[in-house]
C-alpha cells in the first residue's frame, strides 16, 4: 500500500460509522427511547449501529418479506442476541436460563457460535430489554458480543489437557475482563441502572482503553493449546498459543494480523492468517493485549470500514512496524518464539477422562443448532442433563458442545439421558461431516446471498456417497460453508469451503490448511449443486488413489496442481 493511501486514510473524512459512535454518548445515543416505541418494530439505523455494541443484530425473517409486502406489513423484524462467556464456558443452571428464555422469548431454538457464544435469533423488540436482564441475572452477558471492540475470547477446550485448559481458560477470562468496555450505558439502558451524567470531557473515565469512538472495527482473541488448534488461531485479530514444557504452561507464543472478511470482486479486500511475533510469559498477555488494542485504535483505518481490520493495518504498514511499536508501548520486548506443533482444528468427539479424573462429553451439533425435532429431541435432551449435571458446558469453536466435568457418580445418569434421547457424539456420520460448520445466513442474516446453515446438511448427503465409494468415509476433511464472505465460519481455512455468491450458487474454494494454518484458494465461481459434484468427484477419486501416507486433502490438491498455495491473504486474489 503506497505512503498517500495511508496517509489519506489518517485524514480522510471519517466514515458514518465513527460520526455515530462519537455522537452517541458512550453507546447511548437514542436506544432508550427507541425501545419505547411501540409504532414499529423496527429501530432506527443509527440505534441499529449501537446495538451491535450491546450484542444484537436488527434482521427481519427473509422468508417471510414478499408476503408481508404484498399485505403492506412491514417486514418480520426480529432480533439477533449474542451471548458470550470467555472461553465457552457455563454452568449448569446458565444453560438452563438460554433454554428457557430461547423458548420464552425467541424462536425456541439456540444457537453455538464458531466463537464459543450462544446465539438468540427472533427476539422481537418488546422483549428485548427482558431477555438481556434475564441473561445478566445469570451472570453472563451480551456486552460486547458484536460491535467495534474486542468480541468473545475464545480458548481451547481440550477435556485431556484440562488442567491446562484450566489455566488457559482463566488468562482468556481475564484478557476478557480487562478489555470490556467501561461505558455505562449498558446497565442504564438494559438493567435499570442508575444514569450516569452525560459527559465527553472525560474519556479517560469513560473508557480508559477505547475511547469514545472505540475501535476502527471489531477485534478477535483467541487461545490455542497445541496439539489442537480448534481455536483457529490464525485467523484471530491477536492470538496466543500456549507452549507447554514438561506439562507446566510456559507461556504463550503471540499471533497478529488474522482476519477472515472480505468483499467479493473487490481484491482490495481478502482474509488473513496471523503471524507469529514471538513469546511472552502469562503474566504478560493481558499487557500485550492491551498494548495491541491500542494501536489498532490509533492506526485503523476510520475512513473505509473494509479495510479497517486490524490485518490491512499490519499489511499496510509492516510487521517490523507493528513489533516495534508494539515494544515502545510495552516498555519491554517480547523473547523469541518457541517450537510448537499443532494436528488439527476439529474435536475431540465422545468421552475422556480428563486429568482432574472427571469426564467430559463432546457432542456432535450438526452446524451448532440446539432444537427439538420429531426424531431428535437435542433440546430436550440436554436440558434434562443440565437439571442433574455438576459439571459445565462448554461450547466448542467448532459449534459443538462438551458436558464437562462430570463426576463418576453422574456419569451412569448421563449416559442414560444421552442414549435415551439419541445424543451422539457423531460416530455413526462420515468424518467429513464431523469436520462440518455452516454460518446462520438465510433466512435471518441481512448479508446472506445464498443458503447455509440449512443447505450444508442436504450437500453432505449427496457427497458423503462419493467419499464412501472411494474408500474415504473415515477420512478427516474440513469442509465449509457461509451464506456470504464476511467468514463467520472461518471457510477461507477449510480444505473445501463454499461462500455464497447468490441464490443457489457458490464460490467454491480448496487447499486450506487441515490445522488452520493456511488459506484456501478460488477453484470454480459462481456454481450450483451439480457443478459442485461434478467437480469434486474427480478429485476425491484421485485423492483417494494418489495420496501419500499422512497426507491430508487440503495438502494433496496443491501437490496435485488444483490450485496454488496460499500463505498469505495478499496472494489470495493473486
Amino acid at each position: 500500500m503506497s505512503d498517500n493511501h495511508l496517509l489519506s486514510s489518517k485524514s480522510a473524512p471519517h466514515s458514518d460509522v465513527e460520526h455515530i459512535k462519537k455522537r452517541s454518548n458512550y453507546l447511548r445515543g437514542s436506544l432508550a427511547e427507541t425501545l419505547e416505541n411501540v409504532i414499529t418494530g423496527s429501530i432506527p439505523e443509527d440505534d441499529n449501529r449501537l446495538m451491535k455494541f450491546h450484542g444484537s443484530y436488527m434482521q427481519d425473517d427473509r422468508d417471510l418479506r414478499n408476503e408481508r409486502q404484498k399485505q403492506k406489513l412491514e417486514p418480520a423484524y426480529q432480533f439477533m442476541l449474542r451471548v458470550r462467556a470467555a472461553g465457552g464456558v457455563v454452568t449448569p443452571d446458565q444453560w438452563l436460563m438460554m433454554d428457557r428464555i430461547a423458548q420464552k422469548y425467541a424462536n425456541g431454538t439456540i444457537r453455538l457460535t464458531t466463537r464459543q457464544s450462544f446465539q438468540l435469533h427472533g427476539v422481537i423488540k418488546w422483549n428485548m430489554k427482558s431477555t438481556i436482564k434475564e441473561v445478566n441475572d445469570a451472570m453472563l452477558s451480551t456486552l460486547a458480543a458484536c460491535g467495534d471492540v474486542n468480541r468473545n475470547v475464545m480458548c481451547n477446550p481440550n477435556p485431556y489437557q484440562s488442567d491446562i485448559h484450566g489455566e488457559v481458560y482463566a488468562w482468556a477470562g481475564r484478557i476478557s475482563n480487562h478489555l470490556d468496555p467501561r461505558t455505562r450505558a449498558y446497565h442504564e439502558i438494559w438493567l435499570d441502572g442508575e444514569k450516569v451524567i452525560d459527559s465527553h470531557d472525560n474519556d479517560q473515565e469513560q473508557e480508559p482503553i477505547y475511547g469514545p469512538v472505540y475501535l476502527p472495527r471489531k477485534f478477535k482473541i483467541g487461545m490455542a493449546v497445541p496439539p489442537s488448534n480448534d481455536v483457529d488461531v490464525f485467523s484471530q485479530d491477536l492470538g496466543y498459543i500456549a507452549i507447554i514444557e514438561d506439562g507446566r504452561l510456559k507461556g504463550f507464543n503471540v499471533t497478529v494480523g488474522g482476519g477472515m472478511g472480505m468483499s467479493h470482486g473487490d481484491p482490495k479486500t481478502y482474509p488473513q492468517v496471523a503471524k507469529v511475533i514471538g513469546f511472552c510469559l502469562p503474566e504478560q498477555v493481558v499487557d500485550v493485549a492491551e498494548k495491541t488494542v491500542t494501536i489498532q485504535r490509533d492506526y485503523g483505518d476510520r475512513a473505509v470500514r473494509k479495510h479497517a481490520r486490524f490485518k490491512y493495518t499490519i499489511d499496510d504498514r509492516g510487521i517490523e512496524w507493528f513489533i516495534n511499536e508494539l515494544h515502545d508501548r510495552l516498555g519491554w520486548k517480547l523473547e523469541e518464539a518457541r517450537p510448537y506443533h499443532f494436528d488439527d482444528n476439529g474435536d475431540r468427539y465422545g468421552w475422556v477422562k480428563g486429568s482432574n479424573g472427571k469426564w467430559h462429553f463432546t457432542l456432535f451439533i450438526q452446524n451448532g443448532r440446539v432444537k427439538d425435532e420429531e426424531n431428535f429431541r437435542l433440546m430436550t435432551g440436554l436440558r434434562e442433563i443440565a437439571k442433574i449435571h455438576t459439571g459445565d458446558f462448554r461450547l466448542t469453536p467448532n459449534q459443538n458442545l462438551l458436558i464437562g466435568n462430570v463426576s463418576s457418580q453422574k456419569k451412569k445418569k448421563i449416559e442414560e439421558l444421552i442414549a435415551e434421547y439419541g445424543l451422539t457424539d457423531g460416530a455413526h456420520y462420515s468424518a467429513l461431516r464431523r469436520n462440518s460448520m455452516a454460518c446462520v445466513a438465510l433466512p435471518t442474516c441481512g448479508l446472506a446471498m445464498a443458503e447455509s446453515e440449512r443447505y450444508l446438511p442436504d450437500l453432505m448427503d449427496k457427497i458423503e456417497p462419493m467419499l464412501e465409494n472411494a474408500g474415504l468415509r473415515d477420512e478427516e476433511i474440513v469442509i465449509r460453508m457461509t451464506g456470504c464472505p464476511n467468514g463467520c465460519a472461518r471457510p477461507m481455512l477449510a480444505e473445501i469451503a463454499f461462500i455464497g455468491k447468490a441464490p443457489g450458487k457458490y464460490n467454491m474454494y480448496l487447499g486450506g490448511g487441515f490445522a488452520g494454518q493456511r488459506l484456501n484458494k478460488l477453484y470454480k465461481e459462481n456454481i450450483g449443486e451439480e457443478e459442485i459434484l461434478e467437480s469434486l468427484q474427480p478429485i476425491v477419486n484421485q485423492y483417494a488413489l494418489e495420496r501419500q501416507d499422512g497426507e491430508h486433502f487440503g495438502d494433496f490438491v496443491i501437490r496435485a496442481g488444483y490450485v496454488k498455495e496460499v500463505l498469505s491473504g495478499q496472494d489470495f486474489h493473486s
